[in-house]
């Protein structure tokens, strides 16, 4: 049996969004042609389709199915593995309604992240996290140091930046809080969609460097375009990852690459008694990279050319991040329209 429910069929309004192939990218000529065809994207919207990764559907399955089974395991076993949010550590579990998004009303989400497989982020693990840790850290690694770093080396090229600029503070080897995460948002009752006016989780950007979405048969993330465009579906069947820029490159391309706005409501009548489970994969910035705006010919040219250094801080990429999850603390953040993850 499939571990994914049926693709929404209901005629929805998607987003029009480009898909990169990835395949291109070593083919001569291939990386300056997917900077052509995304270009706009990641300037205008934030959003992206990528395919071809070079994960077979099997090992993508394959975590879906850890994800599965971690959320079937007894609650106090999930318990016992949780992350230490007041440090400003999302290693590990977050439990079910941390959040309090109004009064009396708690949210129904909940999620387990992976850090990544080097020293400085080992902690424990459920005996199912540990069964299939070869294969958890075959996908971590891949999607770090092959899918991500081949995007980021394309933007560097856009923007007239050396080859290695993102990489640099991007490293897997390096000390951050990049991961995979195992996400499960609970299906709510029609009192409980009525009193939150559908919206399981308000428009955000998130902080990071950038988020990879794998396929999600259920219709419920949406995006915003632009800053007065309506709000639209993403559509992520089978073989397709959605990427979004996050916080980190905005800041340091001076606003020119910008971080996509996004949001999770309630599904359409037909799946909105489902729960969601996702599968994601977060990059986020080292204690390598220095918190401070960058420059280069092209964005000049563009008018993002760094003007000032009033933004900048004496600070690393980890530093930043560490210091937004722990001004949360778990409690009650998603307490105006615009978050962060």
């Amino acid at each position: 049996m499939s571990i994914h429910p049926r693709q929404n069929v209901r005629v929805m309004k998607y987003a029009d969004i480009v898909t990169i192939d990835l395949s291109e990218y070593d083919r001569p000529g291939g990386k300056e042609t997917l900077a052509q065809k995304f270009k706009h994207y990641v300037h205008q919207v934030g959003f992206f389709y990528i395919t071809n990764i070079g994960l077979s559907q099997e090992e993508i399955d394959l975590q879906f199915a850890i994800a599965k089974a971690f959320f079937e395991l007894p609650e106090e076993e999930r318990l016992r593995h949780l992350a230490p949010l007041k440090d400003g550590s999302y290693n590990g579990y977050r439990p079910l309604g941390a959040l309090s998004l109004f009064p009396g009303m708690k949210d129904t989400l909940e999620f387990y992240s992976i850090f990544k497989f080097t020293p400085q982020c080992e902690r424990s693990h459920p005996d199912l996290i540990k069964k299939y840790s070869m294969e958890i850290e075959r996908f971590s690694r891949f999607m770090h140091e092959n899918v991500s770093f081949k995007l980021l080396r394309i933007l560097a090229a856009m923007l007239e930046l050396p080859e290695d600029q993102f990489v640099g503070g991007n490293r897997y080897e390096d000390e951050c809080d990049s991961s995979i995460r195992y996400m499960l948002y609970h299906a709510r009752s029609q009192e409980e969609n009525r009193k939150l006016d559908d919206i399981y989780f308000r428009g955000h950007t998130d902080k990071g460097t950038m988020t990879f979405l794998f396929q999600q048969p259920i219709a419920a993330l949406q995006v915003k375009q632009t800053k007065d465009a309506e709000w639209e579906y993403l559509r992520i069947p089978a073989g397709t990852v959605a990427v979004n820029i996050a916080d980190t490159l905005q800041f340091l391309t001076n606003g020119y690459l910008k971080s996509g706005v996004h949001r999770v409501i309630t599904p359409p009548k037909d799946q909105m008694h489902l729960d969601r489970l996702g599968l994601l994969y977060f990059v986020r910035p080292t204690d390598k990279l220095r918190w401070k705006a960058l420059d280069s010919p092209f964005l000049q040219k563009e008018g993002y050319g760094k003007t000032t250094a009033e933004n900048d801080r004496d600070l690393s990429g980890l530093d930043w991040w560490r210091a937004g999850v722990k001004a949360r603390k778990g409690a009650n953040y998603i307490s105006s329209a615009a978050s962060t993850t």
